[in-house]
């Protein structure tokens, strides 16, 4: 799907003429969405793509500004929101019966926090789903508590955002001193300027062969979560995906409003598919095991 006909964010005064140029295209109506997502989805028709990515600019805008405080060019931070959406736009099923504009949220969010992730620090940010959690929800609840300054935070309210988030003390002390942008381990310590940061460092990681045993367990385990996903359907799938692996997992209730069912409908399918993956994933990893 191209993006050559696409309004950009370009120079200064950029982002008010860009919101004001996506303004100018007309929101679709349902019956409209309808017949031009069946279009796309059987002819390929890059027009109909065309119209429902432009309809939908400016849901991707007030998504994007709400991921401002990271100090990253609002221009891309939108690009990115834009690409999430041409991809939901591309995977996007009418017949299942809701918007597409349910549906693209999801897909607008993973793309703007997955560019986020990569371009926030040089040192790679989380990548376990409560790492993500975390680092997008951070500096809300550093808000709710009023623990807006900069530095540590106290054992107190370390304690209250790891409770809420659930997650460890731990990861909300590393987390919050990440979020305060990468430092030079060249910094000199002393005006004589001989003593760097990085001469106080103590290396605590585990060796060489503790890190491969992990990496190597870690590939196998996803491996065999993969080749465990194929057991399940497409609707078993998507649910599965939807509740188990998104850092901002789906409700039963909109679950249930994309598939035309029921929510306790839903949940009997996330539990089946659970059991089918948790049964092949084992299956997998004793096979992977063996040829070792």
């Amino acid at each position: 799907m191209s993006t050559a006909a696409m309004p950009m964010i370009s120079g200064e005064g950029g982002l008010s003429r860009y919101l004001a140029e996506i303004r100018r295209f007309p929101m679709l109506a349902p019956d409209e969405e309808f017949m031009l997502s069946k279009r796309y989805q059987e002819y390929a028709d890059p027009a109909a793509a065309h119209r429902m990515v432009t309809s939908h600019l400016r849901l991707v805008a007030k998504i994007a500004m709400g991921y401002r405080g990271y100090g990253l060019p609002i221009g891309d931070v939108v690009s990115e929101g834009n690409i999430g959406l041409m991809q939901a736009v591309k995977r996007f099923d009418p017949d299942k019966g809701f918007r597409l504009a349910t549906y693209a949220i999801w897909w607008i969010k993973a793309s703007i926090q997955e560019y986020i992730l990569r371009s926030w620090s040089l040192v790679k940010m989380g990548t376990t789903a409560n790492q993500k959690k975390l680092f997008f929800n951070l500096r809300k609840a550093k808000s709710k508590i009023s623990a807006l300054e900069d530095g540590d935070l106290r054992p107190d309210q370390v304690k209250v955002i790891a409770t809420k988030l659930g997650v460890e003390e731990r990861e909300v002390i590393e987390m919050n001193r990440r979020l305060g942008g990468d430092s030079s381990l060249n910094v000199t310590m002393r005006d004589d300027g001989i003593a760097e940061w990085q001469d106080l460092l103590v290396d605590d990681t585990d060796n060489q062969e503790a890190i491969l045993v992990r990496s190597e367990e870690s590939s196998n385990r996803h491996a065999a979560l993969g080749q465990a996903l194929a057991v399940l359907n497409e609707r078993e799938r998507r649910i599965f995906e939807a509740r188990r692996l998104m850092d901002d997992p789906l409700t039963l209730e909109q679950l249930s409003d994309e598939f035309g069912v029921s929510r306790e409908r839903v949940r009997q399918i996330e539990a089946r598919a659970f059991e089918k993956v948790q049964g092949a994933v084992k299956r997998n990893l004793a096979a992977i095991e063996a040829r070792v």
